[in-house]
């Protein structure tokens, strides 16, 4: 019960610290839950699946450039595109659509929510079987990455939902939270070269500043603001 409380921590600290950056008009708890719900169902199909896909992989030698184009191919276009995806159909056809999806920051709120659904399921698999140390690492690693990817995809999905270009702007969220995502796992691939790893905390880092800026953006813009009233 200790260990699963400390893999839920993490997530449910990101989603209350959106929550509250949703200042001007809050979104229904129930259609919340229901995208944690969907991203925690998915993320389960997704391990699933990665793991049913690994049986099939070749092989990767820790010899020679091979090795790295292989991780690199791992990373962006298994890891990172199935698992981006997933969450981007969650939020494509299942969130955006929504009348209460009214305002450019609901593409943020909902598009982490999803992906923290993903990251508990995710997270409670992974500190259930490393214990303490994975519970601490992941709180400041990876349960912030999921929640940056998210950030920087529901950004776009944001402001396509009340734009003319809504495919290319979608699409655009889709392609930085791969982008992120396979850069901070490919850095993490390659442990066989000593230090690379820092290369997935710059990326981290990055993602972000950049998050930051995308809460504040579509906060400050929020059509609800004017109307705002404590």
């Amino acid at each position: 019960m200790y260990l699963l409380s400390l893999a839920i921590a993490p997530v449910f600290f990101i989603i209350l610290y959106i929550y509250i950056k949703d200042k001007y008009n809050k979104e229904p708890k129930r259609l919340l839950f229901y995208n944690f719900l969907l991203g925690a169902i998915i993320s389960i199909i997704i391990s699933t699946i990665l793991y049913i896909i690994s049986d099939f992989t070749i092989p990767i030698s820790i010899q020679g450039n091979s090795s790295v184009v292989q991780l690199f191919i791992k990373a962006f276009f298994v890891v990172a595109l199935i698992e981006e995806f997933s969450k981007y159909i969650i939020v494509r056809y299942f969130a955006q659509p929504h009348k209460e999806f009214n305002e450019q920051f609901d593409g943020i709120v909902y598009a982490v929510m999803v992906s923290m659904g993903f990251a508990a399921t995710e997270n409670i698999m992974y500190v259930l079987q490393g214990g303490l140390q994975t519970a601490v690492l992941r709180a400041f690693t990876a349960v912030p990455a999921h929640a940056t990817f998210a950030v920087l995809m529901g950004y776009f999905m944001g402001k396509a939902k009340f734009s003319n270009q809504r495919t290319k702007l979608n699409l655009l969220g889709l392609f930085f939270a791969i982008l992120f995502h396979g850069a901070y796992d490919f850095f993490l691939f390659l442990d066989f070269i000593p230090g690379i790893w820092v290369g997935a905390f710059i990326s981290l880092f990055i993602g972000l500043i950049l998050s930051k800026k995308a809460i504040k953006k579509h906060s400050n813009n929020s059509k609800f603001k004017d109307s705002f009233t404590l």
